[in-house]
């Protein structure tokens, strides 16, 4: 199983003493490491109202559900108001986000809002790895979930994470790749 934190990668211009030092939240991880099953588990976060009008000014989500109050109390299905979707989505990809170097996104699939989060609640992820499939002569193609769940375990959001990962040895892939085009084009 490959470990969070434990990869030194170092950067032009830094000493070497500091360049061994493992850079904080990312990882050196190739295609190979993702191994199925794996999962990590973030900490923790409360969502303030502070934020939350914050975000929904920043990307000009003005809906009645997450910027009035008047209208969540008394018109509004829930009650209160709502932390918008995209918020939520945002924050709990960044909860487990591990900052893989050698690794890029590819899109996103089965996005779902399950249950409705408030401002004042606090959520935290659980992301898995899923699968893994060849792309390409360079890389690989590796979906994992995030679900995210609010108070004390209640699933509100759940998305599938596609992304592309360098294979640590591309020779060893290669004729896998060449096989399964070669079936595609058949």
């Amino acid at each position: 199983m490959a470990q969070i934190g434990v990869h030194a990668r170092g950067l032009p211009g830094l000493p070497e003493d500091h360049a061994r030092i493992p850079v904080w939240n990312a990882e050196n991880w190739f295609y190979e490491d993702f191994e199925i099953g794996d999962s990590i588990r973030s900490i923790r976060r409360t969502i303030s109202e502070g934020e939350a009008m914050l975000f929904n000014s920043l990307v000009m989500d003005h809906h009645p559900y997450v910027s009035d109050q008047q209208f969540a109390e008394h018109e509004g299905v829930f009650g209160k108001r709502l932390v918008a979707g995209a918020m939520v989505f945002s924050y709990g990809l960044g909860l487990a986000a591990t900052n893989c170097l050698n690794s890029f996104s590819y899109g996103y699939d089965r996005l779902r809002f399950i249950a409705p989060v408030f401002i004042g609640d606090t959520i935290y992820t659980i992301r898995e790895n899923l699968s893994r499939e060849l792309k390409s002569d360079t890389m690989g193609k590796v979906r994992v979930s995030y679900s995210v769940y609010k108070g004390d375990g209640e699933l509100a959001l759940y998305c599938e994470h596609l992304m592309t990962a360098l294979y640590k040895d591309p020779g060893r892939f290669s004729q896998q790749v060449k096989d399964a085009e070669a079936a595609k084009n058949a």
